[in-house]
């Protein structure tokens, strides 16, 4: 099993910027990807982008050119730097780890609130 905690949120202006963290412990060994969803009032959770541990990425087509997911394999931290934020980026983003075979490693944490004013 492994842990997971976001940390990041807030509240910002549109055509602003934000840098979510996600930090794992526990199983570290079982995790070959990280990655983002989020989840708007209303809607299902959806995914925001992921990154192998050999640093191949890839992104909603929603958040691609203004998100950008990086990661401190040192420091096991997984980063989401949003950028150009848009009023409709505004949700609860929480992140996950996954197996090879791409098997969810952690249950949902609390996530981190992101919210983008007009």
């Amino acid at each position: 099993q492994v842990q997971l905690v976001e940390s990041g949120g807030g509240l910002v202006q549109a055509g602003g910027s934000l840098r979510l963290s996600c930090a794992a412990s526990g199983s570290i060994s079982s995790i070959n990807a990280m990655g983002w969803y989020r989840q708007a009032p209303g809607k299902q959770r959806v995914l925001v982008a992921t990154i192998t541990n050999s640093g191949s990425t890839n992104y909603a087509i929603s958040v691609k050119g203004r998100f950008t997911i990086s990661r401190d394999n040192a420091k096991n931290t997984v980063y989401l730097q949003m950028d150009s934020l848009k009023p409709e980026d505004t949700a609860v983003y929480y992140c996950n780890a996954w197996t090879r075979t791409w098997t969810p490693l952690s249950s949902w944490g609390q996530g981190t609130q992101v919210t983008v004013s007009s």
